[in-house]
């Protein structure tokens, strides 16, 4: 007679917690939407559940962000999975040949991953996070199905500093009530605006390069769990209704069959929801599957059933917003409901077919590991002489727990060079990376390192191409054959101890870890030259750009010369070799004019504020203070306490791209006195446009001198409006890959061969300069092209264009950029273009 006693004490305990959980209104003394709330407010209710029902839900910490706020997870399902949650996860791991060891159960739930608030200011769905935590423990039917056949994970806020940057500077602009006007102050959110993290990068973009810290936790995690599940909650503009799956095309083509149906699923149980409620959603358009760096692309390529979900609405609509449809009020309240809804639908989709997702997740990685998919079984990454690139490789390969090891000797072998686009014979030799397509993440492998990915439709939502080989400059071969990796590297030779107290110091450039050795050492005040030209030394020939630090020069740093030298090169990993003489037995000796002095320490500025890309100045501040730990002074030239340009306490600024004149015509006199002194400005992208066609610099448009007839009545050159999205990509290239032509010789392009992968995601029409070094450069747009959609128009632009550029003003000079080389922190090769504009050129 124990256990029904036990029963149902347990029934009585259960009921009495959930009598005294509280609902959100209860809560916070408002409703979901009424209010908007900042990230500790939705920790603190979610802590309040756990502890009111901690048999079925449990509180997880998975780290903090930059602004240390925490960073927290809620696992909800039945008392049994909860009982048993340890077990699950691991299962699940093992199940799918992450974890070592068998499952201990053949049966499990299927688990269901939630994501609210990647974008701080679209606050709907962290908003929704305690009204769909209330429901699912509310009971009824639908809940308790969920809860027994899933394991739910809501993530409450994945950009808690992004999300409460935005809610705090609108709780300080709301009067009493919502003024749903739109030129209501409380609309117009300022610059940076909430959607970015501390460094101002999209989160949402950032899942397979996690270059942020709230990403690398997120991703870190989710391996942890790898549900086979994942919402991607969104915002966009708030004349738009709701979007959710099934996704627009292009779809990847390795997306699976199955994952290609339950998209189909799972958007039917949305329908029926909204259906319910008469509320407008569309399915189908904009929002696709083939980037693979979103929070549905990348669980998709990990084989999970992932789906963005974009609520109308963003940081401009606040708590009330006016649409242009007379009447039609959306309301914060009326977001959240439309976000519940989802979230439940989905869930429910999920639950009744638990055992299938579980089943056809375990598939997938079967595949993966037995019969992987693309025509390489087996990638060959060359160390010998690029360490610092590789190493920087292996750190990707890592965070995607993609495995990876070595060859133990030397093997001719047949493959297709990365870098040359072309199959070729080459050998392996003892510490080549070895990166075999049988194992997990095989599919995430084959994608991230494909080269031309197949593109069923040019209008896209992202970028077309990423190739990583070409995004790291790797020499990479891939190969048909399988080839077994030893998982441990061959011992190498240790570097010969350096003693006493040498000429002089040599340093290859080579990579961004050399440019991270550079800032650090430059940081403390040793002086450093440059080789201009190859010269040989010790039975060694060392490239153009090669770091040579004498002792001549530094004497006032005394012992602590090379403490610091030899410190940091460990540190960073850097090959460092010492000379007794400065005399090249070939090439110039070290007092030679062709080996120049490095400006020790300089001071470098950023423009930042209204008028910026705020992504861009987050890339470029990103880089100097998490990557080169190196000053940046951040500049608001708009700034009413500051006066303009302080260019006297400069000696490099740098311009991102913006909008508008983001030096005043008014500046330019003290500009040209700053460049002719000595200055450095380095102007990206469209901040190319500053100095472009203006009097005294050298920077021109291409002047258009086609004739073009007049067809104003030719039928073929008329416009269809249902056109209008297919036409406009005409004139975009969103993110294809082109081998542009460097002049290595200069020092813009030390490190590197003749070319440069770039991707591009914008063309400016410049002219080759006329008094000044054309460094990179497009001399025909087919011979260039490596990978990616390029638009018609923007063809026609490319031949005999300018990329890279310096322009010599006085002892100044001007560097053109009209790239991104620091596109989303993961174009790796681009870092080290990047530091030779700031730190070697003469």
């Amino acid at each position: 007679m124990r256990k029904p006693l036990l029963f149902l004490t347990g029934l009585l305990l259960s009921l009495q917690a959930l009598a005294q959980l509280q609902s959100p209104t209860q809560f916070f003394g408002f409703a979901p939407g009424e209010q908007m709330v900042p990230t500790h407010r939705l920790y603190q209710y979610a802590t309040h559940v756990s502890q009111q029902v901690p048999t079925k839900v449990k509180l997880m910490s998975y780290g903090q962000t930059f602004e240390k706020r925490p960073l927290m997870m809620v696992v909800v399902s039945s008392e049994e999975n909860i009982k048993n949650i340890d077990q699950i996860r691991t299962d699940n791991l093992k199940s799918i040949g992450l974890m070592a060891g068998q499952p201990t159960s053949k049966t499990r739930p299927a688990i269901v991953w939630m994501s609210y608030n990647v974008h701080g200011n679209e606050v709907t769905n962290s908003a929704a996070f305690p009204k769909v935590l209330h429901e699912l423990l509310a009971g009824g039917a639908v809940a308790d199905k969920i809860l027994k056949n899933t394991v739910v994970i809501l993530a409450p806020c994945l950009n808690p500093d992004g999300h409460d940057r935005y809610v705090n500077w609108y709780n300080q602009k709301i009067g009493v009530t919502a003024n749903a006007n739109t030129s209501a102050w409380e609309h117009g959110e300022p610059w940076p605006g909430g959607r970015w993290n501390h460094y101002l990068f999209d989160p949402n973009r950032d899942w397979a390069w996690q270059t942020q810290e709230i990403m690398q936790q997120l991703v870190a995690t989710f391996q942890q769990w790898m549900p086979q599940v994942h919402g991607d909650f969104h915002e966009m503009g708030p004349n738009s209704p709701y979007y959710f799956a099934p996704s627009a095309k292009p779809y990847h083509e390795d997306i699976t069959p199955w994952q290609r149906e339950m998209q189909d699923v799972i958007g039917t149980y949305n329908k029926r929801y909204f259906d319910r409620n008469n509320w407008l959603y569309y399915t189908r358009e904009r929002f696709d599957l083939f980037y693979p760096s979103y929070g549905d692309t990348w669980p998709t390529y990990n084989g999970a059933i992932a789906m963005t979900y974009e609520q109308g609405g963003g940081g401009i609509a606040g708590l009330a917003y006016e649409r242009p449809d007379e009447g039609d009020t959306l309301r914060l309240t009326h977001r959240v409901a439309h976000v519940s809804a989802a979230s439940i639908a989905t869930m429910e989709a999920i639950a009744d077919r638990s055992g299938k997702v579980v089943e056809e997740f375990v598939k997938f990685y079967d595949r993966n590991q037995n019969s992987p998919i693309g025509l390489y079984k087996s990638y060959v990454v060359k160390t010998a002489g690029d360490e610092g690139r590789v190493k920087a490789l292996k750190t990707l390969l890592d965070k995607n727990q993609i495995r990876y090891g070595y060859a133990n000797d030397s093997r001719a072998l047949t493959g297709y060079n990365y870098l040359t686009q072309k199959d070729e014979a080459f050998k392996t030799e003892a510490g080549d990376l070895v990166i075999s397509a049988y194992q997990p993440k095989s599919n995430l492998l084959k994608i991230l390192f494909e080269i031309k990915p197949m593109l069923e439709d040019s209008v896209t939502y992202d970028i077309t191409s990423w190739c990583v080989p070409l995004a790291y400059g790797a020499k990479t071969y891939g190969v048909k054959e399988r080839l077994t990796p030893n998982p441990q590297a061959p011992a190498s030779s240790p570097q010969p101890a350096i003693s006493g107290k040498p000429y002089a110091y040599i340093v290859s450039w080579k990579s961004a870890e050399d440019a991270k050795f550079l800032a650090a050492i430059s940081k403390q005040k040793v002086r450093v030259r440059a080789a201009e030209k190859t010269f040989d030394m010790g039975g060694k020939t060392y490239a153009a750009g090669t770091l040579i630090i004498t002792r001549a020069g530094n004497e006032g740093l005394g012992d602590s010369f090379d403490k610091i030298v030899q410190a940091e090169a460990t540190k960073f990993g850097v090959a460092l070799s010492a000379t007794e003489s400065g005399a090249a037995s070939k090439g110039s000796d070290f007092g030679s004019d062709y080996v120049y002095n490095l400006k020790t320490t300089p001071r470098v500025g950023l423009l930042a504020g209204e008028g910026t890309t705020a992504t861009n100045v987050g890339e470029i501040w990103h880089f100097f203070d998490q990557e080169l730990s190196y000053p940046l002074t951040l500049i608001d030239p708009n700034s009413r306490f500051g006066a303009g340009i302080p260019f006297a306490k400069l000696d490099v600024l740098i311009v991102p791209s913006g909008f508008g004149s983001l030096i005043r015509e008014s500046q330019f006199p003290a500009l040209r006195e700053w460049l002719r002194n000595g200055g450095r400005l380095i102007l990206l992208e469209n901040a190319t446009s500053l100095l472009a066609d203006k009097e005294g610099f050298g920077l021109k448009n291409k002047k258009d001198d086609s004739k073009k007839s007049d067809k104003k009545n030719d039928d073929d050159n008329l416009k269809a409006f249902a056109n209008r999205e297919r036409e406009s990509v005409s004139d975009e290239s969103p993110g294809s890959i082109y081998k542009i032509k460097l002049d290595n010789s200069h020092p813009l392009a030390f490190g590197f061969p003749d070319h440069y992968f770039a991707l591009v995601n914008n063309v400016y029409n410049y002219d080759f300069l006329k008094n000044g070094w054309n460094v990179g450069y497009l001399k025909s747009e087919k011979d260039g092209y490596v990978a990616g959609f390029t638009g018609k128009n923007v063809k026609e632009k490319l031949p005999n264009s300018l990329f890279l550029g310096v322009e010599e003003v006085g002892r100044g000079k001007i560097v053109y950029i009209a790239n991104n080389p620091l596109f989303r922190g993961f174009w790796y090769n681009g870092k080290l273009l990047f530091s030779n504009a700031v730190f070697m050129l003469p």
